[in-house]
C-alpha cells in the first residue's frame, strides 16, 4: 500500500472541553489509485488531509507512506490547496521548480523536469508569467505541476477546485484525470462535491461526523476512460444519488445527537 492509516484520531481542546474531530480512521490507498473523500461540513475531511500531509500530528494512531511513518511534511507527499498557494513573486516555472530546489538534482535535470511538467499541464507558453497574470484555473494547474514535479508517492488534493466557476471546474476535472492517467501518481482528494468525487475517483470514502470516521466505502464502477458525458449516464446518476443520500443521512444523524 502507498498510504495506510491505522486507528487515527485527532482531538482539539476548546472552551474547556475536548472535541474529538476524528476517531478510529482505518483506511489505505493503493499505488496508482485515485481515491476521494466526501462528507458534510464538520466531518473532518480537511483535518484528515492535514494529518496525512504532516502539517499536524494525530492524537492517536499511525499514518505511513510506503511503510515509513509520517512525522511531518515530506517530499513523498505533494499537497495542493483550494487557493493553490503560489509564490506571487516567482514566475510559473520558478514556482514549479520550488520543491526541486530542495532535492539533490543537477540544474539541467531540474530544468528538464520543470519543462516536462509545464508541457503536461499546458503552460509552457506561460512559463515566464507571474501568478497574478494567470486565470484561476491556470494557477491551479501551476500548483498541481509544482506538487507533481517532486514526483511524490501520493498527491493530496484539498478541495482544489472549490473556488472556480462551474465551467473551469469541469475543465480542471478532465485535466486532473488525464494527468493522473499520464503520470500514474497515487491521488487522495478531499471534496464536498459528490459529482466531482465520482467523476474523478476509482473509490469514494464517505465520512460521518462527530467524530469524523469512515462510514462507507464505494467502488466507482464506471468506465476507466471517462469524459463529461458520463455524468449524464444512468449509472452515474444512480451513484450520485446513493452517495448524496449517505452523506445526508450521516449528517442528519449527527444533528440528531
Amino acid at each position: 500500500m502507498t498510504l495506510v492509516l491505522k486507528g487515527v484520531g485527532k482531538d482539539f481542546a476548546a472552551r474547556g472541553r475536548v472535541i474529538h474531530a476524528l476517531d478510529g480512521i482505518d483506511m489505505s490507498v493503493c499505488p496508482g489509485e485515485f481515491a476521494c473523500i466526501v462528507g458534510a461540513s464538520g466531518s473532518g475531511k480537511s483535518t484528515l488531509l492535514s494529518l496525512i500531509a504532516g502539517l499536524a500530528a494525530p492524537s492517536r494512531g499511525e499514518i505511513s507512506v510506503a511503510g515509513v511513518p509520517v512525522t511531518g511534511p515530506g517530499p513523498e507527499r505533494g499537497l495542493v490547496f483550494q487557493t493553490g498557494a503560489l509564490y506571487p513573486w516567482r514566475t510559473v516555472e520558478r514556482n514549479v521548480a520550488f520543491g526541486l530546489e530542495l532535492l539533490p538534482l543537477s540544474k539541467q535535470d531540474r530544468a528538464e523536469r520543470v519543462a516536462w511538467y509545464l508541457a503536461e499541464v499546458g503552460l509552457t507558453e506561460h512559463r515566464t508569467a507571474l501568478p497574478r497574470q494567470l486565470s484561476g484555473g491556470q494557477r491551479q494547474r501551476v500548483a498541481i505541476a509544482r506538487a507533481l514535479a517532486c514526483e511524490p508517492a501520493v498527491l493530496l488534493l484539498d478541495e482544489p477546485f472549490g473556488a472556480l466557476d462551474v465551467q473551469t471546474k469541469e475543465d480542471m476535472q478532465v485535466f486532473v484525470r488525464r494527468v493522473w492517467q499520464d503520470t500514474g501518481t497515487t491521488v487522495l482528494m478531499v471534496t464536498h462535491d459528490v459529482e466531482e468525487a465520482l467523476f474523478l475517483g476509482q473509490r469514494v470514502l464517505v465520512l460521518a461526523s462527530d467524530p469524523g470516521r469512515v462510514a462507507t466505502e464505494l467502488r466507482v464502477d464506471l468506465p476507466a476512460e471517462r469524459d463529461l458525458e458520463v455524468k449524464r449516464s444512468p449509472r452515474f446518476l444512480a451513484l450520485r444519488s446513493e452517495v448524496e443520500d449517505l452523506v445526508r443521512a450521516h449528517h442528519r444523524a449527527q444533528l440528531a445527537t
